[in-house]
C-alpha cells in the first residue's frame, strides 16, 4: 500500500498498473479510519496494487481525481481503476474487506 501526493504520482501508478485501487482518506473522520483499516487489510491479503491519499494533505490531487474521472468526491472513498479509467467506486460504510474483495473477484 503506497501513499501518493500528486497527479504525477497517480499518473505514474496508472501507467505502471493495468488495475489499481485508490483510497481517499480523511485523517479526521472516524468512519474514514475504519475504512482505512479495512483497506489496509485488503491490501495485505489481495494481490492488487493499492494506493491511498490523505485528503487533508493532498487536496489538489483529491480534487483532480474527482474532476478528471467525473466521480463525485466523497471521503472516505475507494476507486478501482482499470486501464486508466475509474470502473467502480464506493464510500463510507461500504468500504469493507468483504466488499472490496468481492468486487475484485467478480
Amino acid at each position: 500500500m503506497d501513499k501518493i501526493f500528486s497527479e504525477e504520482q497517480l499518473n505514474q501508478a496508472l501507467e505502471a498498473n493495468n488495475t489499481l485501487f485508490l483510497l481517499k482518506h480523511s485523517t479526521t473522520c472516524p468512519i474514514s479510519q475504519n475504512a482505512f483499516e479495512q483497506y489496509e487489510k485488503f491490501s495485505k491479503e489481495e494481490n492488487v496494487p493499492c494506493y491511498y491519499l490523505y485528503v487533508q494533505e493532498a487536496r489538489p490531487l483529491s480534487n483532480y481525481v474527482a474532476e478528471q474521472y467525473n466521480v463525485k468526491h466523497e471521503s472516505p472513498q475507494v476507486l478501482y481503476f482499470k486501464q486508466g479509467n475509474v470502473e467502480w467506486n464506493t464510500s463510507h460504510f461500504d468500504i469493507t474487506y468483504e466488499k472490496l474483495s468481492g468486487y475484485l473477484h467478480e
